[in-house]
């Protein structure tokens, strides 16, 4: 079975052919990095707009690279959400009109429970249920993975998401955007005990992320000091805000291991290509019997063959679409096909 995956929720316009939710003929990625750049963010408007200029080409190369039309299709699978809705709907629009024009099924894909099915694509077994923590740039969340298409919401940021926090100290400090990639490139070079940045773990039981505060610790800490940080401090602030994050992510996740009995952990979403938190998960499963999978990095920050797989296996369950699927912001204002996401 030959899925068409499709994905617009944010600055990447991504198409992918995905067979038998398993082998990736092909994946597409058209990214707008250069053009936010600027900006320090993503700027919604001129997202939507680049979409509505990309979605075809996209669509047209994915097809070519696969070597097949859309008489070879079997099935369309689009990101209904969340993401920005101006995004979603130049996505879902391109699937509706594939579909009545090809006369093919298609079904929405909940976009962080999309970033959990990449690890299908890599991961040789899993045994259910395990845990899943989607970390972006517009995402925090915790999930417990019941079966293919079936996960539950368990925890989730109360403010801002990881990734998020990533990209607002990189522009506090001047360093650019996305603000991840930098911030794990300096603290290669720079003392992850330098600054006692705090992490936010809440009530003793929760599950909850928060980010806010520690990103005012380092607004706070770089006031503090009267004058622009050296380089050698720049690059102490990016390990220490970084080692703060990872801290705070790995208490949480194995702290939610322990609770669900699980011994299992994927690590999923754009923010999961950092090299810290990939080396720092690995050695907690390790001392604590845990096994920890991560996506390849590719299939980490967004793209479609993610969206294909999860798409096949709602397809396999009879999950379907039609003309009136809309897009949805956040979690708790929609919910795709398929997907289970109570908390």
């Amino acid at each position: 079975m030959k899925i068409l995956g499709i994905e617009s929720s944010c600055d990447e316009t991504a198409a992918a052919i995905v067979e038998d939710g398993q082998k990736v003929l092909s994946s597409v990625v058209a990214s707008q990095v250069s053009l936010h750049r600027k900006y320090g963010g993503v700027v919604p408007e001129l997202a939507s707009r680049h979409h509505v200029e990309a979605i075809l080409p996209v669509i047209q190369e994915a097809l070519l690279q696969a070597q097949m039309d859309l008489k070879k299709i079997d099935g369309i699978a689009v990101t209904q959400g969340p993401g920005l809705v101006g995004s979603l709907l130049v996505g879902i629009a391109a699937a509706k009109s594939l579909s009545f024009a090809c006369n093919l099924p298609f079904t929405g894909v909940n976009h962080l429970l999309a970033h959990v099915a990449a690890i299908f694509l890599s991961a040789s077994h899993l045994d259910f249920p395990f845990l899943a923590l989607v970390v972006s740039g517009g995402h925090t969340s915790l999930f417990r993975a019941e079966s293919r298409t079936r996960m539950t919401l368990i925890g989730r940021t109360r403010d801002d998401a990881a990734g998020e926090a990533f990209d607002k100290v990189a522009k506090l400090l001047d360093l650019g955007y996305p603000g991840g990639a930098i911030i794990d490139r300096l603290s290669k070079e720079g003392n992850r005990s330098a600054i006692p940045f705090p992490r936010a773990l809440l009530e003793p039981e929760s599950l909850d992320f928060s980010f806010s505060g520690l990103k005012t610790a380092v607004l706070n800490w770089v006031k503090g000091k009267g004058e622009k940080p050296s380089p050698g401090q720049i690059r102490d602030i990016a390990a220490s805000f970084q080692e703060a994050v990872v801290d705070t992510l790995v208490s949480k996740v194995f702290r939610a291991a322990r609770r669900e009995r699980t011994r299992q952990v994927v690590v999923a979403g754009g923010v999961a290509c950092n090299s810290r938190l990939r080396e720092k998960f690995s050695q907690e499963g390790e001392s604590c019997g845990i096994s920890v999978c991560f996506p390849p990095p590719a299939l980490c920050t967004d793209n479609a063959a993610m969206v294909g797989v999860a798409g096949y296996y709602l397809f396999q369950e009879g999950s379907l679409a039609d003309l009136t699927l809309n897009a949805y912001s956040r979690m708790g204002a929609g919910s795709a096909s398929g997907w289970k996401t109570e908390s």
